[in-house]
């Protein structure tokens, strides 16, 4: 967890509205390791059910996809999982030992990192680890609007949606920059809200700016395919409740930091 906890230092210089000065800068070129993609994934929490022992519930799977293997669920929302946990408490005639399994369920939030690096380390073994990311319902049905209002035709959306703010469909991506070191990053939103909130701060200055919808599997192989100058900077920004819950962290050894100032034009 503290990778988490760092993060939430990391907040502390963005501040409540997560920005900085909105600038057009210049990125140096450094193509990511495997140790950056998985820290920049880090920075988002998910949430995992799990039991008394810490070991996550899984569901088997068909013999015909995987003899043996088991599938785990994966949360973006911390609430939506203890919502999970509730259901199965309500679930009528249960056995004694499916209830005393249930009563000894907790949600466990890990960095998204983990994830990723426990896919990567099993991806070429017979009995690899299967994830299934359970996307905010929310967060899906801005980004199918979204996708709508762009002339896409979609009828669902499978994956976890990110959002990026762009200065047109035809440009770059808007970067903030933090105040205290003046650091260069680029963010890429898990919350559709987050992003409108920097859209609206630059949309006077730049009339065509827009709101691209793209999704965490394509963010994960752009930076593990490219080697573009600009994917150092990107960042990934978790939504405000999984930013609200890391403020509850221990933040023992995390060292102090300023506010951000207040966006200027």
């Amino acid at each position: 967890m503290k990778a988490l906890v760092r993060w939430g230092a990391t907040l502390g210089l963005v501040g409540s509205t997560l920005l900085g000065s909105v600038f057009v800068g210049n990125f140096p070129v450094l193509a990511l390791s495997e140790q950056q993609i998985k820290e920049k994934l880090d920075s988002v929490p998910v949430y995992l059910i799990t039991n008394e022992q810490g070991l996550p519930l899984s569901r088997p799977l068909p013999d015909a996809q995987q003899p043996g293997g088991s599938v785990t669920g994966v949360y973006m929302s911390r609430q939506e999982a203890q919502s999970f946990i509730k259901e199965l408490e309500g679930v009528q005639g249960q056995d004694p030992k499916m209830q005393q399994m249930v009563k000894s369920l907790q949600v466990t939030a890990v960095p998204l990192g983990v994830i990723y690096e426990q896919l990567q380390q099993t991806k070429n073994q017979s009995e690899r680890l299967l994830f299934a990311f359970k996307p905010v319902d929310r967060e899906i049905k801005g980004a199918m609007e979204l996708l709508r209002q762009s002339g896409q035709q979609v009828n669902q959306f499978t994956s976890v949606p990110v959002f990026a703010v762009r200065f047109s469909p035809e440009k770059g991506y808007v970067p903030i920059q933090l105040t205290s070191d003046k650091e260069q990053l680029i963010p890429l939103f898990l919350s559709k809200q987050d992003a409108q909130g920097l859209l609206t701060q630059v949309k006077s200055e730049f009339p065509q700016a827009d709101i691209q919808v793209i999704d965490i599997d394509g963010v994960i192989k752009t930076l593990q395919d490219k080697d573009d100058a600009w994917l150092n900077q990107v960042v990934l920004v978790p939504s405000q409740e999984s930013r609200e819950y890391i403020k509850t962290l221990p933040t023992e050894n995390v060292p102090n930091t300023p506010p951000a100032r207040s966006p200027q034009r």
